[in-house]
């Protein structure tokens, strides 16, 4: 199958920059996979379309303040890093940025002095693997110096210090407690307090896991043939607690509802679904047979991306794209700021 065929026009005017005022602000499109009947109304309305034993899967992975800046050590020059993932005590895989990227052995001073980097890897598309060393805990200088690992189609070129902190709040999920993502896991970025206790009210429980997002969610796809593209690993970890409680509303009956492309992933990469960790670089695309997933609340997503892929696996590809025509027609906000769908 061609990449093309996943391609739709998109007005840049429909990127979302900002966060709407409110997390519950969001409009969402739900998306009947059955009938191909197509709803508008807010993700607060969720409440409308769960139900009991109905069990709501949230990726709590928190994502850490990764975007950071420096100099290398011999000529001074400016270097950017994006990190990616801790692959061993004191080893960061990375995305780095420079004007000349420093070679093998060479170091780099971080984050105003706080931390230092030694060149282990040069990769290619920009990945390297760095040792960085701090006096401090690296996640106390992070917080200090690092900026939101904000994708590259929002710009904060000249951003203040007060939306750095908007940033730091809203580019991540109410839930969020395992830090190691790279980015967030941005169906999940609408949901209040106040929602999730509501629907637990009604008898929709919550399920918990972890996937880190990393670059693989988010590498666009470069060959002719999606068969021919290759995921990068990401770590996930389904603790006993949420493979019981997802067991249980399964066999009452109930719908699991992934939250996110990364909830997908981390369900998708263990069957029969069991508490389980470990690294996936499962990649879903048309055709595929779902095994632990019956719904899916996700964001409206890239041309040609892998996620999109998914998405169409899910609900059909003609009629996925049927959907975002008329997204772009009703005005929705696209990507990862933007608004959501509900795919039941």
């Amino acid at each position: 199958m061609k990449t093309e065929l996943f391609n739709y026009d998109l007005p840049p005017e429909l990127i979302a920059q900002h966060p709407a005022e409110r997390r519950d602000q969001a409009r969402m499109m739900v998306l009947h996979r059955g009938s191909g009947t197509i709803e508008h109304c807010r993700i607060a309305d969720m409440t409308g379309y769960l139900r009991a034993p109905d069990v709501l899967v949230l990726n709590n992975t928190k994502v850490i303040p990764a975007r950071v800046f420096g100099h290398k050590a011999i000529s001074g020059g400016k270097v950017e890093l994006l990190l990616l993932e801790e692959s061993a005590p004191g080893e960061w895989k990375v995305l780095m940025k420079a004007s000349r990227r420093p070679k093998v052995g060479e170091g780099i001073r971080l984050c105003s002095g706080k931390a230092a980097a030694t060149v282990l890897y040069d990769g290619e598309q920009g990945e390297a693997v760095l040792r960085i060393e701090s006096n401090c805990p690296l996640m106390e200088v992070l917080d200090e110096e690092g900026l939101p690992p904000l994708p590259p189609y929002i710009d904060r070129k000249h951003q203040t210090q007060e939306q750095v902190t908007i940033d730091r709040q809203r580019y991540q999920t109410v839930y969020a407690s395992a830090p190691g993502a790279a980015a967030a896991p941005t169906a999940g970025l609408h949901f209040t307090p106040e929602l999730l206790r509501k629907l637990e009210g009604q008898g929709v429980a919550c399920a918990e896991l972890t996937l880190h997002v990393g670059l693989g969610t988010f590498r666009p796809v470069s060959a002719e043939f999606i068969a021919d593209h290759e995921m990068h690993h990401e770590r996930y970890s389904i603790p006993d607690r949420a493979a019981r409680t997802i067991a249980a509303a399964k066999e009452a009956g109930g719908r699991v509802v992934a939250v996110g492309s990364t909830s997908v992933r981390s369900l998708e990469s263990v069957v029969p679904l069991r508490a389980a960790e470990g690294s996936t670089n499962i990649f879903i695309h048309p055709p595929y047979a779902f095994r632990n997933v019956d719904a899916i609340l996700t964001n409206f997503h890239l041309p040609k991306s892998t996620l999109l892929m998914m998405m169409s696996a899910f609900a059909g590809r003609e009629a996925m794209l049927k959907a975002y025509r008329v997204a772009v027609e009703e005005r929705y906000r696209f990507f990862s700021y933007g608004d959501c769908m509900l795919i039941l």
